[in-house]
């Protein structure tokens, strides 16, 4: 198990606001651990979470366009 992160430290590297961490917990949305009534977050288990969201980019179509 990598570093144990905290949810600000968490919302920091996401760039997204404590308290949407705090609902994605409400939701079972991200993996977490509890700790009685903390909750604290692996940082290799996160980074698994967001790699299994990446979604590949618009690929470009090439338009010939005849112009005269």
């Amino acid at each position: 198990m990598d570093r144990l992160l905290t949810v600000d430290d968490l919302a920091a590297w996401l760039q997204v606001k404590p308290r949407t961490i705090y609902q994605w917990v409400h939701e079972g949305y991200v993996p977490v651990i509890k700790l009685g009534t903390l909750v604290r977050f692996d940082q290799a288990s996160i980074t698994a979470w967001v790699r299994k969201r990446e979604a590949p980019g618009r690929a470009k179509q090439r338009v010939d366009m005849d112009v005269r």
